[in-house]
């Protein structure tokens, strides 16, 4: 990730879960909080509920992925924290892809346009 950190602490995600905002599509659901920083730290849920460990980390590698390719589109100072449903479980890249920009533009922090960090 060229501007993005991860967001790997339970004292950080729980933060975002009870100060930030969330919206959900079909495959995610995604939670956003500023973070007073100059860049953004993207966090990923993935609950057993999904499947066995392959398949959490398959869906890990898409949403990382699928947010790596969009991410100077995303506005910066924002923590991203994508939890995945179960009926993302079959879904394909370009799925998980149109969920992450589908979700950015309705928090606001996806712009089309170079105005991004």
């Amino acid at each position: 990730m060229l501007y993005s950190e991860s967001l790997k602490k339970n004292k950080d995600f729980q933060i975002v879960y009870r100060t930030g905002k969330s919206y959900a599509n079909r495959f995610l659901v995604m939670y956003i909080r500023k973070n007073g920083m100059n860049q953004n730290r993207l966090g990923i849920s993935v609950s057993k509920k999904v499947g066995n460990s392959v398949v959490r980390h398959h869906l890990t590698r898409l949403i990382r992925e699928g947010y790596r390719l969009q991410e100077e589109h995303f506005l910066c100072g924002y923590d991203i924290i994508a939890v995945v449903r179960v009926n993302a479980k079959n879904s394909t890249f370009a799925d998980i892809k149109s969920a992450l920009i589908h979700l950015g533009k309705l928090h606001k922090i996806y712009i089309s346009e170079d105005e991004a960090c």
